[in-house]
This record gives structure tokens, C-alpha cells and sequence, in this order.
């Protein structure tokens, strides 16, 4: 999506750790133009496919997510990283390793949110390495829940957690990847 990478161009800041910070416009700051036209982006690509709910991990997938699940009509759920006292009752539950935090922690969805008669498309910001999109498709398949499909905002291909999810059979869409960042040049290498 040329929209997104020209701000990723223009805004992204390659930091240590390869770590690719674009909080100017996705993921503290929103520029809610952007992510309405990530939305309709999201949705001419999954076009056909009935979703019944869209899901998300807190906090920055759900800015990506909710546009989405508007423009769809169906309800936007999203799993919390933290154990909370609002979740009363059942929860499906997965440990996760998140790669810009360095730390495991749950993630939590209660189960009166999710069943077997969901057909669920995972919205997220990012896609490297997959940890917290697994433990969200460990939280689907705990619930009986179909996933149809996986769109990401950005995703960093050479870090394969994409990769792996399609030779799974994921359908996961991503509306710009990248192939390589180069810390000393300050450099991103996109791809189709």
C-alpha cells in the first residue's frame, strides 16, 4: 500500500534492536486518514469472506483493527496482555514473547466473546517473528473459531513469522513488507 509505505518513508525511524518505530502515525500517534484508508484497504482484499468478528491484541492493533471491523459491520474484540478483574469468568488464554518488550505475558480473551461459530479476521500492526499473533490463533483454535484470514499493517518478511503462517495455510494479507532494515544506513528495503 503505497500510502503507508510513503509515511513509513517519510516517518519510520529505524532504532536499535531492529525496530522499526512509526509512532508518529500507527502506533501512539493515529493519523486516523491513514489507518480509515488501511481499513478499506484491508477490506478489498478480503472481499467475499463473511467474518463474523474481528480480532486484535491491545494496544496498538486495535487503532489498525477497528476501522476494520466498522466498515465490516461485525463486533472488534481484542485480547488484553494483562490479567484484569473485568474478565469474570472463563478465559481462553496463551503465553506469548512480545519482541519490542523482551517479556512473556498472557494474552486473554474472555470466552463469551468467542465460540465456534466465529469466522475471524486478525487485524495486527505488525508481523515479525509471530509470537502474539500465535498465541491469538491459539486463543481461536481454543474457542472453535475459523479463522479466514490475517491482514498486518507492516510486515518484516526476513523475520519469516509471515512465511511460516502461509506455508500453514493462514491466508495473511500485509499491506507493506519489508525485506531488510539496515540500522547503519538507516535504510528500509521494501517489497511487493
Amino acid at each position: 500500500m503505497k500510502l503507508l509505505k510513503d509515511k513509513i518513508k517519510k516517518l519510520g525511524q529505524i532504532k536499535d534492536g531492529d525496530v522499526l518505530k512509526v509512532d508518529e502515525f500507527l502506533n501512539h500517534q493515529i493519523d486516523t486518514k491513514l489507518v480509515d484508508k488501511m481499513a478499506d484497504e484491508f477490506i478489498k482484499r478480503f472481499k467475499g469472506i463473511k467474518f463474523t468478528k474481528v480480532l486484535t491484541i491491545e494496544t496498538s492493533g486495535i487503532a489498525v483493527a477497528y476501522p476494520v471491523a466498522q466498515k465490516l459491520g461485525v463486533p472488534l474484540v481484542f485480547a488484553k496482555k494483562r490479567d484484569s478483574v473485568n474478565i469474570n469468568g472463563e478465559k481462553y488464554s496463551s503465553k506469548v514473547i512480545s519482541y519490542t518488550h523482551f517479556r512473556e505475558y498472557d494474552e486473554t480473551v474472555s470466552k463469551k466473546f468467542l465460540s465456534n461459530k466465529d469466522h475471524i479476521l486478525i487485524i495486527d500492526d505488525f508481523l515479525a517473528k509471530g509470537s502474539p499473533l500465535r498465541g491469538l490463533l491459539s486463543i481461536c483454535i481454543q474457542a472453535g473459531a475459523k479463522v479466514d484470514g490475517i491482514g498486518i499493517a507492516i510486515e518484516k518478511v526476513y523475520q519469516n513469522g509471515g512465511n511460516e503462517l502461509r506455508d500453514e495455510g493462514y491466508r495473511v494479507e500485509s499491506l507493506v513488507k519489508i525485506l531488510e532494515i539496515d540500522e547503519k544506513t538507516n535504510k528500509i528495503k521494501f517489497g511487493d
